[in-house]
């Protein structure tokens, strides 16, 4: 019979094993997107909403929250790149992190509703993100581009905005493998599930919860300064769509959050689904995938990932 630590240690292989493959796969494949001829645009954004998704399921599936506001990270990354580029001549690659410091510092003023709980959170969070798009759309002219937006003029340069968007891909899912083994990601699924004992265990549950805060917003801000450089445009009504959250958790629940494969499955399956369903019947695409989403969600509650997992308890040390 095997010992504890021989059993780990095989279990770990395997674990990293997935990882390698599984991360090798996605690099290899997106890489060769350009080259092999494949549409980029469906590409990149695919990219996108494994992102998306991905930093989304910081906030929900590890630390609890449903921020349905959480298109307001991404609104304020567009507008914020944008702004640097069109108006203070800011280098793009400059004004792209700094778009994600713009997600935190919002993060931040956000942190005092991370007290709420629940659909109380939920609703506060999107009041708030209404209030960023009101904000953006009050300002003068002369900064936000008022109804009309902004344009980037000659800078769009899609394939340099690709490889950008894979870059960030691949940070956001290195940051969340890393966060799915660390103290702090045990420490916030501790808090998910019973904050008061995780106190009592020594957590610094609020500290604990604004960390994963503001991880799971400095993504999406990233992806709307990337999206603004790849369309080259960004108004109100495109960077702060209630679509986009809409989406975002469509994805990550289809693959099932708390785990890292979780939202890369969900993502790539109802994105893949979504192009489909509009190919065939463009008129009816958003009420197909409505349906779609709802006969996933009956059959697998925990998504596909989840599923999988709760069939398989044993393989929850394997998979990533």
């Amino acid at each position: 019979m095997a010992s504890p630590s021989r059993a780990a240690d095989s279990a770990d292989r395997i674990y990293f094993t997935l990882v390698a493959l599984i991360g090798g796969a996605l690099l290899i494949y997106f890489a060769a997107v350009p080259a092999l001829g494949l549409n980029v645009a469906f590409h990149f954004y695919l990219m996108l909403w494994i992102t998306m998704a991905s930093a989304f399921n910081v906030a929900s599936g590890f630390a609890g929250y449903m921020p349905f506001g959480y298109v307001a990270f991404y609104g304020v990354g567009a507008f914020t790149t944008a702004i640097l580029v069109k108006k203070a001549a800011f280098p793009l690659f400059l004004a792209l992190p700094l778009s994600g410091v713009a997600g935190l510092v919002l993060a931040l003023l956000f942190a005092p509703t991370l007290r709420l709980a629940g659909i109380y959170f939920g609703i506060v969070s999107l009041a708030l993100a209404g209030i960023c798009r009101l904000v953006i759309t009050n300002m003068p002219e002369q900064i936000t581009g008022g109804s009309f937006g902004l344009q980037l003029g000659s800078r769009a340069q899609p394939l340099q905005s690709f490889y950008v968007m894979m870059a960030v891909m691949v940070l956001a899912l290195a940051t969340i493998l890393w966060l799915s083994r660390s103290r702090l990601g045990k420490a916030l699924r501790a808090t998910r599930d019973d904050a008061e004992a995780a106190d009592m265990m020594g957590v610094n549950v609020p500290r604990v919860r604004l960390y994963g805060w503001l991880i799971s917003a400095f993504f999406p801000a990233v992806c709307g300064g990337i999206e603004a450089w790849y369309t080259n445009v960004v108004d109100t009504e495109t960077a702060f769509n209630t679509l986009i959250t809409a989406k975002t958790v469509i994805y990550a629940v289809a693959g099932g959050m708390g785990t890292v494969t979780g939202p890369i499955v969900g993502a790539v399956a109802m994105v893949w689904l979504d192009e489909l369903i509009w190919r065939q019947f463009p008129l009816l695409n958003l009420l197909i995938l409505g349906v779609a989403t709802v006969i996933l969600v009956l059959f697998l509650p925990r998504g596909i990932v989840g599923t999988i997992l709760r069939r398989k308890p044993h393989w929850r040390r394997y998979v990533p």
